[in-house]
């Protein structure tokens, strides 16, 4: 294959400016073809026309050079739209010493492709002979044609014709280049055309301007001039309006337009009603003064006949006392917050003389979705999340979606690009309706009346429309599976084929059977450059080339109306457009760790700051879709409101479908989310708990929250973009590479991601903001070049030596990355904020099988012993980290280890039953007071958090519940894990070993009755059956007692029920269906709690009275064989 660089072809890419020429060498950029076999033919016409061992199927393989002075490129409107067609259709492919290749795809699904924007949608033919290119499409999908003579001309030949004579080959005139200059916003104004399509003279006060009395209309004339009001003047210029390098401080332009307005907060924060919260601080501290008489007065007062029993007691009920204080005191301060979502659209989308269009000001949003097996997480359901994100309710050029697919699967790129097409009409249809949720799954599968709130007279002629193509639409994903393996299958054998006639022309036969690669392959004909089905070198899950495939190109800037013959649906005064969206598949070698989600993350971080950087991230899980269409701009009233340059990201509650109605295993976990959570809130912040959550950018990239103050000193104005070593004086600039890596493109983005992020300045107390208007510039097209830097910036090898993981973006080294890096901003001095919406913002799925949520536990316990034994304890953290907001981040690695203090206490009633013996030696008043006061304290609390945290008093029973179930079963294996991890560095994982599955297929709830065995069972049953035999066997000796010591049983029996009372619902999950549980539970529990039980009656046998002629009793010891 020739080489570009030493036979440039004319139609390679530039390489972005400002990079460094001997870095971006390895990146170039190579448009081309591939071959059946998988080879890229990367040949120009002029190497075609020396080379005769070719076929003709490459005659029209061409590759692109940088412009030159001979090779000027067309102008500048059609060539950016040329430009970005070409990119939107191309799979880039590249990674760590490999160039970085642009395949220009054909076909990119099997089934038809409509919408302009996205990849695979073909223009018309190209007129010129012997060229089978496609004319490029504008935004509704029409040919582009440079010509006024309409000739159909490809980007190919209009190049060749631009560089050869510059004239049309239809009608042979010169090519008129376009004569109007790109729209000035820089003075926040917008220009509108006249009747006629010219645009006006602003100085012309024509008639126009004159109103239906005759009279001048002065509202037209702001509307259509470049003049505003200002103070004490008729007229304000608008010289130098934005002007960053201006000496003046004062406000300029269009800044007096919102500043003339009555400034209104776009937040608030409502304390919690006085009548509840101070009862409820009260009682903490009550119990807390009670709790420490409790414990010295159990510590002063042993239990002479059972020391050990009472030293066990005793050491156990510290830590719980300890354990409570690390739970309790955080919540001395919750909040409520509301926000308001009509100011924020005054503000940023309302109309104005300064933005006649009512061009929004907002900032932008990236959206991540993480998956990576498409075989554990269906498709369809990463499919419907990408429709809830890319439906929406923010401004559409203001949005791009992210999926990172970390398995690099086929069926998960085919299945993206099937949404996205399917986008093309289920995106106008929410619009048009207001449809709530946007994700078409759920909302077709809704059991309420579809035409309720709806005014449209179409709208059930629409609905049943979109249904029918939405049933097609899943067809069409469920039987991808089977179509790419029915193509791969055919094409494999045609492979083979070729071979074996190859070898026949040669006249060679063939020894043994052909192997030929079993490739995957893609609609277009071409391999699939990720992983094969079946895996082979360089495509396997840990070993495939970085892909980038921009399924959605950028939208234009403006609104698109659609129309009524375009659709199935009349879409006429409906915005057509769809968001950025694009697939990303990061680059996977053997020998580097990919550091799991939290690498995905970053390579997402890094890809999106080069193409789209929109200065705020929300990252999702595939099963986590988009419920409330107004989330996003729900957090954003947080993030521009007054003081929100100080917080780093936004934490939404996580809501879950799918959940038993008895919640059995605390699955909502709506103690935490609605209790925990908003105590924080009052705080410094809620933590990170890894999905539905709004990052800012900023924050993410490893810096300290913005000090105006000493930024101000040190710079002429606040409002201006300021330089990475303005917010980290210690940050060197030639150190960047060292910090961020060796991507120009990616240092460039990260001032303008801060600065696009402030809020406005729009009040005299925003000390950080940004003048109002310069949002509204519509983006820079992408070029080939940028793309050519994402996959760069996502190859395996780009992290080595820089602080990727360690300082900058998702934190490595933990399985609870979520936490450790919500820890790490806050130690930092950022806040965060936790915002519930009315309509919960996202819903997700949750594990409802026992043994699937227990292994979920283990996860994160074992996540937070990693936490306790890193740098990342909170007893380590800065000055910067408040408090209580350290007691929290402190509980949360230490709450695992409670769960060898709960075995213990659990196991304590079943000892005292056996023995004989109790906790204390007597019951005295002093214990039952402080026991009772303890018990009342406890539930006034419990009343009193369901009040201010709105959650239900059976929720919180069965957090109760399952926090047992949990700390004597995952919590210590974590434990063990953890210690393990950290001291020896072995890594034990516990795996299913056998299950047991239900008959019920179409039982929404199957799930929750598997019985899958697992060694996280054995210490709650051998607790539950220590403690029943311990009931039985203290009740029969109680009976046959000359003297029965009644109270002692009832004490160590009440005891035993807690316990048991608490593992119920562990035991209906053992029970499974109509009572079919795996024999091995019954013989291992059975096992394990008679052989403790005979171990205690060996070491501590009960005294039986010999015989005596008074009493007429007599018995023997029983002797342990």
């Amino acid at each position: 294959m020739a080489s570009l660089s030493t036979q440039p072809s004319k139609k390679s890419l530039r390489t972005p400016a400002g990079s460094d020429g001997s870095q971006r060498s390895s990146q170039t950029v190579k448009f081309a073809r591939r071959t059946s076999s998988g080879r890229y033919v990367s040949l120009s016409r002029d190497d075609l026309d020396m080379s005769g061992e070719f076929s003709a199927d490459y005659m029209n393989y061409t590759v692109h050079i940088p412009p030159t002075p001979d090779n000027q490129p067309m102008d500048t409107s059609v060539a950016a739209k040329a430009e970005e067609q070409y990119v939107s259709n191309s799979l880039f492919t590249g990674g760590f010493n490999s160039v970085t290749r642009a395949h220009l795809m054909d076909k990119v699904i099997e089934s038809e492709v409509t919408h302009p924007q996205m990849a695979g949608a073909k223009g018309s033919a190209c007129a010129m002979p012997a060229c089978d290119g496609k004319v490029m499409k504008d935004e509704r999908g029409h040919d582009i044609t440079p010509c006024e003579c309409r000739f159909k001309i490809c980007r190919d030949c209009y190049l060749d014709a631009q560089k050869e004579t510059g004239t049309c080959p239809g009608c042979k005139e010169l090519y008129k280049v376009d004569e109007d200059e790109p729209q000035d916003y820089s003075n926040g104004t917008l220009q509108l055309p006249g009747p006629d399509g010219s645009k006006r003279d602003p100085k012309n006060m024509s008639m126009m301007k004159r109103n239906q009395t005759g009279e001048f209309d002065h509202n037209r004339w702001l509307f259509e001039t470049k003049g505003t009001y200002g103070v004490g003047n008729a007229f304000w210029p608008q010289d130098d309006m934005y002007d960053d390098d201006d000496d003046n401080n004062g406000f300029k332009g269009g800044m007096m337009e919102s500043m003339d307005k009555p400034w209104k907060p776009l937040s608030r924060k409502l304390p919690i009603p006085t009548a509840i919260i101070s009862p409820y601080r009260l009682l903490i501290a009550i119990r807390l003064v009670v709790l420490c008489f409790f414990l010295h007065w159990r510590i002063t007062n042993p239990n002479t006949e059972a020391v050990w029993l009472w030293f066990m007691s005793v050491i156990c009920e510290i830590w719980f006392g300890f354990s409570w204080i690390l739970d309790q005191v955080p919540k001395i301060c919750p909040v409520n917050r509301s926000t308001d979502l009509e100011v924020l659209r005054e503000k940023f989308d309302m109309p104005s003389p300064s933005n006649p269009t009512g061009r929004s000001d907002l900032p932008g949003v990236d959206l991540f979705v993480s998956t990576a097996d498409p075989e554990k997480e269906p498709p369809l359901v990463t499919a419907c999340t990408i429709l809830s994100i890319l439906s929406v309710d923010f401004p559409v050029e203001k949005l791009a979606c992210y999926v990172s697919d970390d398995g690099g699967a086929l069926l998960t790129f085919e299945a993206m690009a099937e949404a996205a097409s399917f986008a093309d009409l289920w995106v106008p249809f929410c619009r048009k309706h207001n449809i709530e949720p946007r994700n078409p799954e759920t909302y077709f599968g809704l059991k309420v009346d579809p035409t309720k709130n709806k005014s449209r007279l179409d709208f059930v002629k629409d609905r049943r429309k979109v249904k029918r193509e939405f049933d097609e639409f899943k067809v069409r994903i469920n039987g991808l599976t089977d179509s790419i393996r029915r193509r791969s299958e055919a094409f494999n054998a045609r492979e083979e084929m070729k071979v074996l006639k190859h070898m026949r022309e040669s006249g060679s036969e063939p020894g043994e059977p052909i192997k030929v690669p079993k490739a995957t392959w893609m609609a277009d004909g071409t391999h699939w450059p990720g992983t094969w089905t079946i895996p082979y070198a360089e495509h396997s899950k840990g070993d495939h080339a970085g892909i980038l495939q921009v399924m959605l190109k950028p939208p234009s800037s403006d609104p698109l109306m659609g129309g009524t013959d375009e659709k199935i649906i009349d879409f006429s005064d409906v915005d057509i457009r769809l968001p950025m969206f694009v697939y990303v598949s990061r680059e996977k070698r053997p020998g580097y760790d990919h550091n799991k989600k939290a690498g995905a993350m970053n390579a997402l971080v890094r890809a999106s700051a080069i193409l789209s950087n929109g200065p705020f991230i929300l990252n999702l899980d595939c099963d986590h879709y988009i419920f409330n269409c107004k989330a996003i701009r729900e957090g954003m009233c947080f993030m521009m409101d007054r003081g929100g340059e100080n917080i780093c990201y936004i934490q939404f509650p996580q809501r879950f479908e799918g959940i038993d109605p008895s919640d059995r295993y605390a699955n909502h976990n709506t103690v935490f989310f609605d209790g925990n959570m908003r105590a924080l809130d009052g705080i410094q912040g809620p933590v990170y708990v890894g999905t539905g959550c709004m990052f800012r950018r900023f924050a993410l990239y490893g810096f300290d929250p913005p000090k105006p103050d000493k930024i101000v000193q040190s710079t002429e104005t606040e409002m201006q973009t300021l330089k990475p070593n303005d917010f980290d004086p210690e940050l060197d600039v030639n150190h960047l590479p060292k910090r961020f890596g060796n991507s120009t493109l990616l240092a460039e983005s990260i001032p303008v991601a801060e600065f696009h992020g402030r809020p406005l300045a729009d009040h005299s107390a925003v000390k950080y903001g940004r003048p109002p208007g310069i949002l509204r510039a519509p983006r820079d097209p992408l070029d080939a070049a940028a793309v050519a830097e994402a996959v760069s910036v996502i190859s395996c090898w780009y992290e080595d030596k820089t602080e990727w993981g360690d300082r900058v973006g998702w934190i490595y080294g933990s399985v609870t990355e979520d936490v450790v890096t919500g820890y790490r901003m806050h130690n930092r001095g950022w806040q965060s904020v936790y915002c519930v919406t009315k309509r919960d913002a996202f819903h997700g799925s949750a594990p409802i099988n026992l043994t699937d949520r227990l292994h979920q536990v283990l996860r994160w316990a074992t996540g937070s012993v990693e936490i306790f034994f890193s740098r990342n304890n909170p007893l380590l953290g800065s000055r910067q980290l408040k408090l209580l907001q350290r007691l929290a981040y402190l509980n949360v690695g230490v709450y695992p280890f409670t769960s060898i203090f709960l075995i213990v206490y659990c196991f304590l009633p079943a000892l005292s039953l056996f023995s004989g013996y109790f906790i204390v030696q007597t019951l005295s008043v002093s214990f039952l007071i402080y026991l009772l006061t303890i018990t009342l304290c406890l539930m006034g609390l419990a009343i009193l958090e369901v009040k201010w945290s709105g959650i239900a008093l059976e929720e919180w029973w069965r957090n109760e519940q399952f926090w047992l179930i949990s700390g004597t079963s995952a919590h210590l294996a974590a434990v063990v894990q953890g210690l393990l991890k950290v001291i020896a560095g072995i890594d034990i994982s516990f795996t299913l070993t056998s299950k047991s599955g239900g008959e019920d297929i179409d039982d929404a709830f199957a799930d929750l009755y598997l019985v899958k065995w697992t060694s996280l069972m054995i210490p709650p049953i051998v607790i539950a059956m220590v403690n029943i035999i311990a009931i039985a066997v203290a009740f029969s000796r109680t009976v046959y007692s000359t003297v029965p010591q009644w109270s002692k049983f009832v004490g160590g029996a009440f005891f035993s029920f807690w316990v048991l009372a608490h593992l119920y619902p562990f035991a209906k999950g053992l029970m499974g269906r109509r009572g079919k549980t795996p024999t091995i539970v019954f013989v291992w529990s059975g096992l394990i709690a008679i052989t403790l039980s005979l171990l205690w009656v060996s070491i501590n046998p009960p005294q039986i009275a010999t015989s005596d002629s008074s009493t007429g009793t007599g018995g023997s010891t029983f002797q342990f064989p």
